[in-house]
């Protein structure tokens, strides 16, 4: 037989733990874990993950879309020139409004005459480690030296090599809008939202009447259904017939208001007028006139992004990049 103390040293003592931080959408360094610009001896890696930023381009359809219009409209108003097409600096913008960065690489025919600027995809393209040399990467530490490259960049506060993208503190918006709806999707793909139990108890019912019952709920399915059923039971009590949802459509998990609050987090981080991309007002008074939102958004928005782009013409040294616009 046990003694008191021996009785005592079995009992489990009790423990206390804590449970690790939210883990994010991507983890750690794969996009948002700020590190220094490291060096290989050839070229500087970036600072964040531009595979990150590309895939996160299609987290959120309003992040989506705000990129897609502000490059769209800057298109619009281009006007092509020798060195530069339409096509490439189509190209070249969404680069830059993406990552933050965008490559104009010189090139040059066998007598030394400027044949055209083509673009560079900025996702590969690093930066060497004496800033004036730039390297297309296909690997780790594969790497072909490009030629004479203009670089158009966001300029960053933190460090010089690299630019960033402007949204970025919109990203967690962006992540959380798409796991909301991945929530959702997986929700209903599961299948337990579409059922319910029928809890039948009373005992004026028979077995012809749960038979007859059966046969109603089976019929209604396929072609015609959605149709409403009649029961009677005379002398029945009152919760007799039950209907048991295994599952409500509307979940607690807020899925309007998640996607509504962060749809307006990416929206003010792109700084877009929801009514030019389509979105729907929830109140009746609606979002005001979409005609002067668009002018303000065009002087405030993309009038500056044409300016930043013109840059490229004093590396250039002639006019390669105008725009439709008086007013610029």
């Amino acid at each position: 037989m046990l003694d008191t103390h021996d009785s005592l040293a079995v009992v489990p003592a009790m423990q206390a733990f804590t449970f690790g931080d939210p883990v994010p959408v991507m983890d750690r360094r794969e996009i948002l874990e700020y590190l220094e610009c490291v060096s290989n001896g050839r070229w500087y890696e970036p600072p964040i993950s531009w595979e990150g930023l590309a895939r996160s381009r299609h987290a959120c359809v309003h992040h989506a879309s705000a990129l897609t219009i502000k490059r769209n409209l800057l298109v619009k108003d281009f006007i092509p020139h020798r060195l530069l097409s339409r096509a490439d600096f189509s190209r070249w913008v969404f680069d830059f409004l993406v990552f933050g960065n965008a490559y104009l690489e010189r090139r040059k025919n066998r007598l030394g005459g400027v044949l055209g600027l083509q673009p560079a995809l900025a996702k590969y393209v690093r930066r060497g480690i004496d800033l004036g040399s730039y390297w297309w990467v296909s690997g780790y530490d594969q790497g072909t030296p490009l030629g004479e490259v203009f670089h158009l960049l966001e300029h960053d506060i933190n460090q010089e090599v690299y630019g960033l993208p402007e949204y970025l503190a919109a990203l967690q918006s962006a992540w959380l809008n798409e796991s909301a709806t991945l929530f959702r999707r997986k929700y209903y793909l599961n299948g337990s939202h579409a059922g319910f139990i029928l809890y039948m108890t009373d005992p004026a019912s028979s077995e012809e009447d749960v038979n007859a019952l059966r046969k109603a709920l089976r019929d209604s399915k396929g072609p015609g259904n959605f149709r409403n059923l009649f029961m009677h039971a005379p002398n029945g009590k009152k919760d007799g017939l039950q209907l048991i949802p295994i599952s409500e459509v509307a979940a607690k998990d807020e899925f309007l208001g998640i996607k509504n609050v962060t749809r307006d987090d990416v929206l003010a981080a792109h700084r877009v007028p929801p009514q030019l991309l389509g979105v729907i007002p929830s109140n009746t008074g609606g979002f005001g006139d979409v005609t002067k939102a668009a002018e303000v958004f065009h002087a405030h928005e993309i009038l500056p992004l044409q300016a930043k782009l013109q840059e490229v013409n004093e590396w250039v040294g002639e006019e390669v990049v105008r725009f439709n616009d008086d007013r610029l």
